[in-house]
């Protein structure tokens, strides 16, 4: 078995305003390391997408297929993402953006990666967490912006797929939730096409942000008995055994973030 690739990054000390966060950097470490658990599975990663490559990035924005030819390296990708955003970033934050697109630079540049909207939905909610409580509400959608455009994806469709099937899941029952293959409409088609895909009729990249997408479809359809979960990913295609372990790490990620910005907040406080 090929080892597992992981990259890290420490603690990025700045200031916001005329408060200085250097000292926030116990609160930043003790959230990267948590958040950590929350890699991507990058097994033969460096192998599928040539990351040493860096050429001309695709033409498409949306629902893109990358070769080998069409792959920025990380630093690429990173540097992208500090010339669109130039501002001082809160450690705390910092650190786990860094450590975040990096990992989903990886994910992105994988052979078999199809945007979808159940994985915007479960970026977008994880981004969401992660950056609640920011300084500035304008910063944080900024911030949003340039981290999307910095893997050259479209950060207006991660927000209206994220939107659309919250409404979606909003309206839904248990029963209704699971039933989607047999019933029309735009969210229909969009998780039927993930289930063709998901069950080897095309390219499909199981993630962790796929897994935070389904539980936020679960959770928003009041829908979060096991039973329905078990069911919505036999819909799917879906490894449960996977979703569960990730949702795990998932929750385990927000109860750290809650305890990480506590930290934060005493100090700024005081």
């Amino acid at each position: 078995m090929a080892a597992v690739s992981s990259l890290c990054f420490s603690a990025i000390g700045q200031s916001y305003g005329d408060r200085k966060f250097n000292a926030s950097s116990s609160s930043a470490r003790y959230l990267a390391s948590n958040f950590r658990g929350f890699r991507f599975r990058t097994t033969l990663l460096y192998q599928s997408v040539g990351v040493g490559v860096s050429t001309t990035s695709s033409a498409s924005l949306v629902h893109c297929m990358c070769t080998a030819t069409d792959v920025p390296t990380v630093s690429e990708t990173k540097s992208n993402f500090l010339k669109a955003y130039n501002r001082p970033i809160p450690s705390v934050y910092n650190t786990v953006l860094q450590e975040l697109i990096v990992q989903q630079h990886l994910m992105r540049y994988k052979r078999t990666y199809r945007y979808d909207a159940v994985f915007a939905l479960g970026f977008v909610t994880v981004y969401d967490q992660l950056m609640e409580g920011y300084p500035s509400d304008e910063d944080r959608d900024a911030i949003f912006q340039a981290y999307i455009r910095a893997l050259k994806e479209d950060p207006q469709q991660y927000r209206i797929d994220a939107q659309k099937l919250e409404e979606w899941a909003r309206a839904q029952t248990s029963s209704s939730l699971i039933e989607f293959p047999s019933r029309d409409g735009e969210v229909e088609v969009i998780l039927k096409d993930i289930a063709e895909r998901a069950g080897g009729k095309g390219s499909f990249s199981y993630s962790r942000f796929f897994a935070v997408g389904l539980f936020r479809l679960l959770e928003l359809a009041n829908a979060t008995e096991p039973q329905v979960l078990e069911k919505l990913c036999a819909a799917l295609n879906i490894n449960k055994r996977s979703a569960d372990r990730d949702l795990d790490v998932y929750r385990n990620l927000l109860s750290k973030l809650v305890q990480a910005k506590e930290l934060l907040k005493e100090y700024v406080d005081r």
